[in-house]
């Protein structure tokens, strides 16, 4: 680590400390030239795989994308912020604990879809109505019965 007051390349770790939340590392330095003393926080770098969009496009993974796709199905359903951050947040580690540099957006589609309909069901609808762009009433129709189908026990067919 380079001393922000000299440049001088050799510093020593004087304390390291866990933040309260547990997510960063907080390190006293001091400059073996200067001996000046400083702080630096470690923080995990947590790399998000690459989306591959339907037409072949890639685009970083984007919290606010998820985010505002979740909130829309969510418009005026009894869920919580702390149930849709939850939701989120499972979201992101799979995708991170996929393993996979790159991941097909249909991938999280499903897994967003997976997640809403044991959270809401009417949210799920909406979600997979835009998802799978659904053309027409028998469309919506059909998905309802397959749900209804999920929740008594009965097997689904379909895109499970």
């Amino acid at each position: 680590m380079h001393c922000p007051f000299c440049a001088a390349i050799d510093t020593r770790v004087v304390d390291s400390r866990l933040s309260p939340e547990g997510d960063r590392v907080r390190r006293r330095r001091e400059c073996s030239q200067c001996g000046a003393r400083f702080t630096t926080y470690e923080v995990a770098e947590l790399v998000m795989p690459w989306i591959i969009k339907r037409d072949g496009r890639r685009e970083a993974f984007s919290d606010d994308k998820l985010r505002a796709g979740l909130l829309r199905a969510l418009e005026k359903r009894p869920v919580s912020a702390e149930q849709v951050e939850t939701l989120l947040q499972d979201i992101r580690n799979r995708a991170r604990g996929s393993g996979e540099r790159e991941l097909s957006s249909q991938q999280v589609g499903e897994w967003v879809m997976t997640e809403l309909r044991q959270l809401d069901p009417v949210a799920y609808v909406r979600f997979a109505s835009v998802y799978r762009s659904f053309q027409d009433v028998n469309a919506f129709r059909e998905e309802i019965e397959r749900l209804q189908r999920l929740s008594s026990g009965e097997p689904a067919d379909g895109h499970d």
